[in-house]
């Protein structure tokens, strides 16, 4: 049985540098500076090592999120350590660091920050919502690839002169277009060939992206049914949408304020300030971008549909369309977080 903590116990700050074969660690007390340290990949060895060479300290530890994930961090949440997964961007850098940075000078800088209590921890997410987030990230990126894909043909197309039917040139390729593309004739077979494959390919995509969005959709419907019903009661929130923000933002009830819900989102300007002179830089960089471009095309329909949105649009007359949608992008994202914590579905057309 572990000793109990008491206020007079000494602390240990660890900050990580994580890498697919070997982790950089920096161990910082509350009292002296610590030295680094280079282990495998293995969470148990980092734990014995500590409890070894570290009894009885409070444990601290914090590295950057990234391409290990959050596995590591469940582990060492396990072992009773106060955990942070922190985003790179939030961490306060020394400015020579932007010329001269090592493994060992992150690790050591994150140790530093940790033990001054710079850091902000994400929220991490549960095993289930993270799998469904990488579903939905399948898609974007079989998203993609139908995109380069279409474009190769096209560019195919384009080198030997040959040009697409008016009618059959449009964002959804249809069945016909297909035929035609196989009917073609070219004066080398490697030519046809090369063709085929692209085809092949395309087919391909288009059939996994229909059957993961198929699932992504059932396992919403299944595993968040209250939510996900609540999300598609607001105009503009199709299936996908509402799957991806229950994917991409978690559980919504997590926001204490609408402006923390907008911040993460991305729906907020970026100011920069000289004296008396205020600038508006447009949106910030700081987004979940996918989610963020999705609640502005679903703004788009949602004027259509809703009179209170389209009035909304109507008010701001003279004004540049993309900023006015913004702005009713963030007026439909507050319907998000409204219908999520109150439980009700949205009302087309009833001002709340």
């Amino acid at each position: 049985m572990s000793k109990q903590v008491t206020a007079l116990s000494p602390k240990l700050f660890i900050g990580l540098d994580i890498h697919w074969k070997t982790w950089k660690f920096h161990f910082t007390t509350d009292l002296v500076e610590g030295s680094g340290h280079t282990f495998p990949p293995d969470t148990k060895k980092v734990k014995d090592y500590v409890l070894r060479n570290y009894p009885d300290y409070k444990i601290f530890v914090a590295y950057e999120v990234g391409c290990c994930g959050y596995e590591p961090a469940r582990d060492f949440i396990s072992f009773g350590w106060d955990t942070f997964v922190v985003n790179p961007a939030d961490i306060p850098r020394p400015a020579k660091n932007n010329f001269v940075k090592t493994d060992k000078i992150v690790a050591k800088n994150i140790a530093k920050q940790l033990r001054s209590g710079n850091l902000r921890k994400l929220v991490i997410p549960d095993k289930p919502r993270e799998a469904l987030r990488c579903l939905t990230r399948q898609r974007t990126a079989l998203i993609r690839d139908y995109r380069r894909i279409k474009s190769r043909v096209k560019s195919l197309l384009l080198y030997h002169q040959i040009h697409i039917p008016a009618d059959m040139d449009t964002p959804k390729w249809p069945i016909r277009f297909l035929d035609w593309l196989k009917t073609l004739k070219f004066e080398n077979q490697n030519t046809r060939f090369t063709l085929n494959s692209m085809i092949n390919q395309y087919q391909f995509i288009d059939k996994e992206i229909k059957q993961v969005s198929i699932m992504v959709r059932a396992y919403c419907k299944k595993h968040y049914k209250m939510d996900y019903n609540l999300l598609r009661s607001i105009p503009g929130i199709a299936g996908l949408t509402a799957a991806y923000i229950l994917a991409e933002l978690g559980d919504l009830r997590r926001f204490t304020s609408f402006k923390k819900f907008a911040s993460y989102v991305g729906f907020v300007p970026g100011v920069q300030q000289s004296g008396d002179s205020l600038y508006n830089t447009g949106a910030s960089p700081r987004a979940n971008r996918h989610i963020r471009n999705m609640i502005v095309e679903a703004a788009w329909i949602a004027i259509r549909t809703d009179p209170v949105m389209q009035n909304y649009y109507r008010s701001h007359p003279g004004k540049n369309s993309k900023a006015v949608i913004f702005k009713v992008g963030r007026k439909l994202l507050s319907k998000l977080l409204g219908v999520i914590k109150s439980g009700i579905p949205y009302s087309v057309g009833v001002i709340r």
